[in-house]
């Protein structure tokens, strides 16, 4: 699986109809905010600037963003790390990893030498640029902000650029380091579809200094972002009540989820409150079994014992899906053996 969320493929794979499956390969919120009272206008005229106004301004509310750091909007945060390796200044990028795959392509579709490392303390010498998701994805990793605030320290020092991809920090607003960006060459991204539950809209973000932001503006070009997606998306970003609930409500929910998957014998690894990451020794075996009973969950080219499953959206999907597992597990000799006695750090 490149990506989750590709249902299609699963429906192809293992027949049935699309709405009979349980899509738990994304970490995307299963109860999205509500678009339903928006004009039929709103998709008939151009994106204005007093749209772009708008969204300019909730976003910097929504994700406490400094006055002397710039924001710019784009069709989701896929679009920016495709332009940011053409951006940045010459020369090699190390990226914490295992994280999302699409960074290190990127960057090396662009030619440049890319660098894994396992977490910002092994900081190659030789390299220009750090890339870190934070909270990682699949396992849920925190970097501190002392650790970021030291790698753009070292970085600035080499004309490099830290890179802070923050898909998933919405759940848990103290995480973002937006206000390094004051400070030196440091990119935040942030993706509006995950918490919102409204991949479909495209919509992203880049907080960064005036010079890098501009860059990017840029590349972009006008109208960059649909109309809608400018004005559902400043509706979202403003709702402060809607978006405290959802963060109560996902701890509940991500709770409920660990008992099901631990109960069924996994290891919980870690995640967010968006989604959980498990061990099991025959992950790809357990991956197709739970497929024949159609439900979809993510696992990962780069590791036989991981799986990572998003939010159920109801009760009967949980109900659901620990069936599933039990019935997988007994199908499967020993495919849930095994426990993993300590958890990563999660939100």
């Amino acid at each position: 699986m490149k990506h989750g969320g590709d249902l299609a493929e699963a429906v192809a794979r293992h027949g049935g109809a699309r709405e009979q499956w349980l899509d738990l390969s994304t970490g995307i919120n299963p109860r999205p905010w509500s678009i339903a009272n928006f004009d039929d206008g709103l998709w008939q005229r151009l994106p204005s600037h007093s749209d772009e106004t708008a969204l300019q301004a909730a976003a910097r509310a929504a994700y406490a963003v400094p006055e002397q750091v710039a924001l710019v909007a784009a069709p989701g945060t896929q679009a920016l790390i495709q332009w940011l390796p053409h951006l940045a200044p010459a020369g090699a990028i190390a990226i914490v990893g295992p994280t999302y795959a699409e960074h290190q392509q990127a960057w090396r579709n662009a030619g440049r030498e890319v660098v894994t490392i396992a977490s910002l303390d092994q900081l190659p010498d030789d390299v220009r640029h750090v890339l870190i998701v934070n909270p990682n994805n699949p396992d849920g990793r925190i970097a501190s902000h002392d650790e970021l605030a030291a790698a753009a320290q070292k970085l600035a020092a080499r004309g490099g650029w830290l890179v802070i991809d923050e898909a998933f920090a919405d759940v848990d607003p103290a995480i973002s380091a937006a206000s390094l960006a004051e400070q030196g060459p440091v990119v935040i991204l942030r993706s509006f579809g995950k918490f919102y539950g409204l991949a479909g809209v495209r919509l992203g973000f880049a907080l960064a200094p005036a010079a890098i932001a501009d860059r990017l503006a840029l590349a972009l070009g006008p109208w960059s972002c649909s109309g809608p997606a400018l004005v559902i998306g400043a509706a979202a970003l403003r709702d402060q009540a809607w978006a405290e609930q959802t963060r109560a409500r996902l701890r509940v929910e991500a709770a409920a989820l660990d008992q099901v998957l631990v109960g069924a014998g996994l290891g919980l690894v870690g995640g967010t409150s968006l989604y959980r990451l498990v061990r099991c020794p025959r992950a790809f075996e357990l991956h197709a079994a739970l497929a024949r009973q159609q439900i979809w969950c993510r696992c990962f080219d780069w590791s036989a014992e991981l799986l990572r499953f998003g939010l159920p959206a109801d009760q009967a999907g949980l109900a659901r899906l620990a069936a599933a597992l039990a019935e997988a597990g007994a199908a499967v000799s020993g495919l849930t053996s095994g426990r993993c006695a300590s958890p990563s750090p999660s939100i």
